[in-house]
């Protein structure tokens, strides 16, 4: 996937498959990622201005952007952007195993912050 475009269909994925695999210690396929990428990127894009690492940042401050876009891509690639709810194996059925009205964006949401804490890059409102 290092080889992969990007959320908008040109240029490079902001997250490669090996970083996601050996940075972020992530562990979907390469087209599990691939499927949730876009959203992740639009996820971390609205928390921080930014749908790629800006050149001038740190590698530091690079990477903990692109460990929230991994993490908001394993919530998508679990939860997808709707609601969550729960499942069913056979006749077994777990029902709003965590749903407060929770989103799969919320899940996502919650872990790309996570993963920003302490750099400076989660939007605060209006610049």
């Amino acid at each position: 996937m290092d080889g992969a475009t990007g959320a908008a269909g040109c240029g490079p994925a902001p997250v490669s498959y090996g970083f996601y695999q050996d940075g972020y210690g992530g562990a979907l396929s390469a087209e599990a990622l691939a499927e949730a990428l876009p959203a992740a990127v639009r996820c971390v894009g609205g928390l921080t201005g930014r749908r790629e690492p800006d050149p001038r940042w740190d590698e530091g401050v690079a990477d903990a952007w692109r460990r929230a876009v991994c993490a908001a891509a394993d919530a998508f690639a679990e939860y997808g952007e709707g609601r969550v709810g729960g499942f069913s194996i056979g006749s077994f059925s777990v029902t709003n195993y965590r749903d407060e009205g929770t989103t799969g964006s919320v899940v996502a949401r919650e872990a790309a912050l996570a993963e920003l804490a302490g750099t400076g890059l989660a939007f605060a409102g209006v610049r």
